[in-house]
């Protein structure tokens, strides 16, 4: 695995921590693009999580396998970062649920 690559799994990593605090994605888009609805939005994130499971699992199966190609810290790091994004999208889903929760339980 490349240095470019691992700067760029941790500026992954610091914006989905600054979208966890509650603070606006680093992104580079110009102010007019559109935003996308809470659909897109969450279909991109579980389309991303299923993407890091399967590369993970891909990498692993070549390693175990015995391919040239595939070095053991490179299985290991799609294993964390799978982890990672996993571990996210569940901490992401606990929070809607409690906020959906605490919506729910209001009194109007």
């Amino acid at each position: 695995m490349n240095v470019s690559a691992v700067d760029s799994l941790l500026a992954q990593m610091r914006a989905a921590a600054t979208m966890a605090q509650g603070g606006a994605p680093l992104t580079h888009s110009s102010p007019s693009a559109a935003t996308p609805d809470f659909s897109t939005l969450l279909k991109h994130s579980v389309d991303q999580i299923a993407q890091s499971q399967s590369q993970a699992d891909s990498l692993t199966q070549q390693f175990t396998s015995g391919s040239p190609n595939v070095s053991l810290s490179d299985a290991m790091m799609a294993m964390q970062k799978a982890t990672i994004t996993l571990q996210t999208g569940i901490q992401i889903r606990n929070k809607v649920v409690t906020a959906y929760t605490d919506i729910m339980n209001m009194q109007v």
